[in-house]
């Protein structure tokens, strides 16, 4: 049975049954139904393995191979499309990504040219309390911005720096970025819609070193800022806390998510897939 939230929860999402590796194929049908009207889809009690979760990711579209860069954590035996997030440390070497502090919004890949559409995290283990993952309908938030910012957003697009994680953390390999208005990353448009609904959405990425071409820095900064202002209402996200066998999938085009801080000695273990 799928539960379909109302829309006054939160962020449209929608309960689906449990997943395991026997009953991955035939639920296909429903998970991509399910998909068309809900960008944030819920799972309890999955039992699933690594190969079960790239073709979990495969239903929506091309599983994403790890970048080269994130090759600093020990994946093997894992399907190259699997990412490892954790804040676990053994033996002084971190077990997965993103380590265990806040993240703030942001929006999966939006600094490559060719975003994942859709990103799932399958909960392996989990803290008792803290790592909750909340969600922002930025189609909610579009609705909200007077008419006069959505005209003037409408032909405007984002760069979206390529050097730092999540977590503000200088990608392996990468150098510190001294002017953002030169700086490498994809450019996307600050409005987008979503396929099927229709639905505008404010499309921000992720604050850090974003800028907005044609514009000084500091009417970039400026217009960002009230944008991202937008954001900030703590009633306006969604928060999913996770339990052990949870898989979550959330369309990045529409939402952003965030993470609430690992208590300090609390494990937290998750595999991530992204297709596109």
């Amino acid at each position: 049975m799928i539960t379909h939230a109302p829309e006054q929860a939160g962020p449209p999402f929608a309960t689906l049954p449990p997943l395991t590796s026997a009953g991955l194929p035939a639920f296909a049908d429903a998970i991509e139904e399910a998909w068309q009207r809900h960008p944030v889809l819920v799972f309890h009690q999955c039992e699933l393995t690594p190969a079960d979760l790239v073709a979990f990711g495969a239903i929506f579209g091309t599983p994403v191979p790890v970048p080269p860069q994130e090759g600093v954590v020990d994946t093997t035996g894992l399907p190259p499309e699997i990412m490892i997030i954790s804040n676990i440390v053994e033996q002084g070497r971190r077990v997965g990504h993103l380590g265990g502090g806040d993240l703030s919004w942001h929006t999966d890949m939006c600094y490559v040219p060719e975003p994942a559409v859709v990103s799932a995290l399958y909960a392996l283990e989990v803290p008792e309390t803290g790592g909750d993952t909340w969600f922002l309908d930025m189609a909610a938030i579009y609705d909200r911005l007077p008419a006069g910012l959505r005209d003037r957003i409408e032909t405007l697009s984002c760069k979206h720096d390529d050097s730092y994680t999540a977590a503000g953390e200088l990608r392996h390999g990468r150098d510190p970025v001294l002017d953002i208005t030169t700086s490498s990353g994809a450019v996307h448009p600050l409005v987008r819609t979503r396929p099927g609904s229709g639905r505008k959405a404010l499309y921000l990425g992720r604050r850090l070193n974003a800028y907005i071409p044609g514009l000084s820095l500091a009417e970039s900064d400026a217009l960002l800022d009230e944008l991202w202002s937008y954001c900030g209402d703590p009633a306006a996200g969604w928060p999913h806390r996770w339990r052990a066998g949870d898989l979550v999938a959330w369309d990045n085009r529409v939402m952003m998510h965030r993470r609430d801080g690992i208590p300090e000695r609390s494990r937290r273990l998750m595999q991530r897939i992204q297709a596109r």
